[in-house]
């Protein structure tokens, strides 16, 4: 599709009334020029434009273009401030910029705005885990799981933060807990999970040495 094709796209949209969904699902692809032309179209001025930067930053972040994607999420944010989802995207995106308390701020604002979503507890747990501050992550952890008892990935986040502030019992029940889970399409919360139950395994079975 050439750049010149997209704005005589977005205008035949808009006459048979297809200009809601265009700009509502113009990240679904790969395609940030049509998220472009939609920004760039005069009557979709408003709160609906919000949904075209959503969806660029949102290709944006498939891409690792954290700062464009932050850009975008910024203005869809000033745009929409009310939707949870905005502020879960753009966390995802400071998290993977470095700018670990940005995210955990703005996972705090996605929970404030919505609190029955696991997700953003999970990722944020990531943040504080990464942070240093495991106390606080292993609570973050703890909501998640409540809200979604099946996903594995939370419970195995919870037990390598279990097992990094000393809590080797515990983080042993949420390894085995993710065992008896779904594995997902690749299996790797299960592999993870072993690999760690061996090393749990492993260091209770060496023989320890006494002082002469």
């Amino acid at each position: 599709m050439t750049k010149a094709a997209v704005p005589f796209l977005i205008v035949l949209g808009v006459l048979v009334g297809l200009s809601t969904h265009t700009v509502v699902n113009c990240g679904d692809e790969d395609e940030p020029d049509i998220c472009s032309a939609v920004i760039g179209f005069s009557p979709f001025r408003g709160p609906l434009i919000a949904f075209a930067y959503e969806g660029r930053g949102r290709i944006a972040l498939r891409h690792g273009d954290w700062q464009r994607a932050i850009a975008d999420f910024n203005e869809a944010i000033h745009l929409n401030p009310n939707r949870a989802s905005l502020y879960r995207d753009r966390a995802r995106a400071h998290r993977r910029n470095g700018e670990i308390e940005l995210a955990i701020d703005d996972y705090d604002q996605a929970i404030a705005h919505d609190p029955r979503l696991a997700t953003p507890y999970h990722e944020r747990g990531l943040a504080l885990a990464a942070s240093g501050d495991l106390d606080r992550a292993i609570l973050s952890y703890n909501t998640a799981i409540r809200l979604d008892p099946s996903d594995a990935q939370a419970r195995l986040d919870r037990g390598l933060a279990l097992l990094a502030r000393g809590q080797a019992d515990d983080a042993r029940a949420d390894f085995e807990a993710v065992l008896t889970l779904p594995a997902g399409k690749d299996g790797r919360q299960h592999e993870a999970a072993r690999a760690k139950l061996a090393e749990l395994s492993s260091e209770e079975s060496a023989p320890v040495s006494m002082p002469r």
